[in-house]
């Protein structure tokens, strides 16, 4: 089997707005096809036209390459070989950021078709299976109305969530603030769910701190992205003088390296690696092992469509300790209607995908309505 073509689709819905922090207001989809018919789909969460920039784009020298001309006519089986290869390839086009969530959505696509050349599901080519289903968290945002917010806790509760966490909004203008939607959000979903919150990289090493010591009351499972993902020094601070207090999470943002350094410098207690960002597939089960040896929690980040939901399904399915998986609720179509993905939820549980592959198909229309190169 040949890699014939790296198809790289750009999607956008119509009202986006920048203001609101909603990553699922476009998406970048990732297709490999091959010589014999199977087709391989991925997706990144990065920027769609330069995902689409870094797959297109000609090769300037041998570390200097577009990923498209890495892969063609290599066979799409050997897919930890392919991923070194496109390692190398970007080296002078920074590995940490785009390319390496170009890279991302390309890993996905090759072992989606490794699983459905082989039969297989991915999480079974990947290592065993410690789950068949998994809990999962609701994923909302914060709001400025407190009635808005308590409307949507208690919906998700209702809905059978037993964890829910909010994020970003107007969290970080102030600590008396800031404490009322952690009050209000504690409020919504009651004392029998956890409460997770994300609060977006607002503050200075001080300034988490006071917002643990302040929100212990209200006992958060985690609080996470208190402080960007490379201030190791604010997130050595912040452990130390929070532990044993409350959960600190981070690095949704971050590769292997980057949360090595989360772990041994920063001390955080939580890595949150996103399978769409962090390298894929191949990277995220060398990171969820190199957590493991360190004991500590590894709780996938997803904010994408149900290619995403999926993939992280895939990564729960052979992470032992995991508490749960993200699962975004917000209502923006391409994560609605872009895939149908071979999984149910059901009380605050989902089924971990079983078909070949990913378990997803690509709804054509959807994709079509939204894409913004035609």
């Amino acid at each position: 089997m040949k890699i014939t073509d790296v198809e790289v689709i750009p999607l956008r819905i119509p009202e986006h707005n920048i203001d609101i922090a909603d990553g699922i207001q476009d998406d970048v989809i990732v297709r490999v096809h091959t010589d014999e018919g199977i087709t391989g789909i991925g997706e990144a969460d990065s920027s769609p036209l330069v995902v689409k920039a870094l797959v297109e784009a000609w090769s300037s020298w041998p570390r200097c390459r577009g990923l498209r001309e890495v892969l063609v006519g290599r066979n799409p089986m050997h897919v930890e070989q392919l991923w070194q290869e496109m390692q190398t390839a970007t080296l002078w086009l920074g590995r940490n950021g785009a390319a390496q969530q170009a890279i991302a959505a390309i890993d996905i696509a090759l072992w989606d078709i490794v699983g459905k050349a082989t039969g297989k599901p991915v999480h079974a080519l990947l290592g065993a299976a410690y789950h068949e289903r998994v809990r999962v968290y609701a994923s909302t945002l914060f709001t400025e109305d407190p009635a808005e917010m308590t409307d949507v806790g208690e919906k998700y509760v209702e809905r059978g969530f037993s964890a829910v966490k909010f994020g970003w909004g107007p969290m970080g203008r102030s600590l008396a603030s800031d404490v009322k939607l952690v009050e209000t959000a504690r409020r919504a979903v009651g004392d029998g769910a956890d409460l997770l919150v994300d609060a977006g990289c607002p503050y200075t090493a001080r300034e988490a701190i006071q917002r643990v010591h302040a929100f212990a009351d209200y006992h958060p499972f985690w609080f996470e992205e208190a402080l960007e993902g490379d201030d190791l020094e604010g997130y050595r601070q912040l452990s130390r003088a929070t532990r044993g207090e409350m959960r600190i999470a981070t690095g949704e943002e971050c590769a292997l390296n980057a949360f090595e350094a989360l772990i041994t410098h920063g001390e955080v207690d939580v890595i949150q690696p996103d399978v769409s960002r962090a390298g894929g597939f191949t990277e995220c089960r060398r990171i969820m092992l190199m957590a493991q040896r360190h004991h500590r929690l590894c709780v996938y980040h997803a904010w994408k469509s149900g290619i995403l939901v999926a993939a992280t399904l895939h990564m729960a399915a052979i992470t032992p300790d995991i508490p749960f998986a993200e699962s975004t609720v917000c209502e923006s179509p391409l994560r609605r209607e872009l895939v149908k993905v071979d999984t149910t939820l059901q009380n605050g549980t989902a089924t971990i995908p079983q078909a070949p592959g990913l378990g997803v198909e690509l709804d054509e229309e959807v994709l079509n309505k939204y894409r913004m190169d035609k």
